[in-house]
């Protein structure tokens, strides 16, 4: 289902002090599954691609891309039980697709960002 977009959304975030875009460590840690993922050929879909490719621009992500992360994050958890997550020698898919999405930087700042929203759409 398509979200429908409202031209006042950006500018409401401005004005509430919300902004969408991801900090500096979140974008580093989204290169990193990149540059993972392009030496060990394997992590991530194309999907996951795109979205770092977005981080490490630090383009200003909606909403919609906010709540995507978090239930990406919250579906692959497990992944982090895997062999060789974290192993920087020999990661595993999972590892360079966690990654990809920004990692626990990625994670935290999406659940901030996701109350923020919250809060001053109630507000």
């Amino acid at each position: 289902m398509p979200i429908a977009y409202d031209p006042f959304d950006e500018i409401r975030r401005e004005a509430s002090g919300v902004t969408l875009i991801p900090p500096q460590v979140v974008a580093d840690n989204a290169a990193k599954g990149l540059a993972l993922r392009k030496q060990f050929g394997r992590g991530g879909t194309e999907i996951g691609v795109a979205r770092a490719e977005e981080l490490v621009a630090r383009t200003e992500l909606t909403p919609h891309t906010i709540k995507r992360m978090i239930s990406y994050f919250a579906r692959h958890e497990v992944d982090k039980r895997g062999k060789n997550f974290g192993n920087e020698q020999n990661p595993s898919a999972g590892h360079i697709a966690w990654l990809l999405w920004g990692g626990d930087e990625g994670r935290a700042w999406a659940v901030e960002m996701k109350g923020r929203i919250q809060a001053n759409s109630e507000g």
